[in-house]
């Protein structure tokens, strides 16, 4: 198979690193790179790496961003394979495990968008601990804002309108499916979720709007980098599907 080059500058010294691009290969879209980390914009429905569960996805991420840049990754923490936005990776496995050190240790800022449903506070907190696979509670706090709301005339259950609202969620603790249990245990389950959501929005939202994706995008990190200690903060843009639903709601998306 022919493959081709381009290349992509480091955000900070302007170094040029080259990508390899084989034909019909997605592209994806790399936020941040340097000698030491590379980070994407995860479309939804990407998992991250192959998994036992998931014996029916044909892609990953972690195998197209290697093939990508032709050099080995290691993902430094994980999303979920509906949630999109920001994934790092790091190039090394020092950098890699450093970078794993600082998500445990809870000292990178996370920042994500949602729409949820239902109107949600101005801003709140959610102090719910979340029950690992074996039984053990561990400590789950959320901090949120709401940045728009909506109310559509369509019909839902007994009610003559829909009301939904735009939220960016800052998880300051990092547990599996975090954001999606703390919304739902307050009632605003993120639109999408099958696993931990509402089930008639979701066929609502598949029915009318041919939605199939989850509302969840991984919008922000900021941490400190784990060579060099310089400050980093890598953002990603709304996806395709994420944007669609904001024009719905009647939503500015800049």
């Amino acid at each position: 198979m022919i493959s081709t080059k381009r290349f992509v500058a480091d955000n900070d010294s302007g170094k040029r690193y080259s990508l390899t691009l084989v034909p019909d290969m997605p592209l994806l879209d790399i936020l941040y790179i340097d000698d030491d980390l590379v980070a994407i914009n995860k479309p939804h429905g990407l998992l991250v790496h192959r998994s036992p569960i998931a014996n029916d996805a044909p892609e990953f991420a972690l195998q197209l961003l290697r093939d990508q840049l032709d050099r080995k990754v290691f993902p430094a923490h994980r999303l979920d394979r509906k949630t999109g936005g920001v994934l790092l990776f790091g190039l090394s496995k020092d950098a890699e495990k450093l970078m794993q050190q600082q998500f445990q240790e809870n000292l990178v800022d996370k920042k994500y968008l949602a729409i949820v449903r239902g109107y949600t506070d101005d801003t709140g907190e959610i102090d719910y601990p979340l029950r690992k696979e074996n039984g053990t509670l561990q400590e789950a706090f959320t901090k949120y804002k709401t940045i728009a709301r909506a109310e559509l005339y369509v019909p839902f259950g007994s009610h003559p309108t829909s009301r939904y609202s735009l939220i960016e969620a800052n998880p300051e603790t990092g547990r599996m499916h975090q954001l999606r249990k703390h919304f739902s245990h307050i009632f605003h389950p993120i639109i999408g979720d099958r696993t931990h959501g509402c089930n008639k929005q979701n066929k609502l939202f598949k029915e009318r709007w041919e939605l199939d994706t989850m509302l969840l995008h991984a919008s922000q990190l900021t941490f400190d980098h784990p060579l060099t200690k310089m400050p980093i903060q890598i953002e990603a843009p709304l996806q395709e599907e994420f944007l669609r639903v904001m024009g719905i709601m009647g939503w500015d998306s800049k």
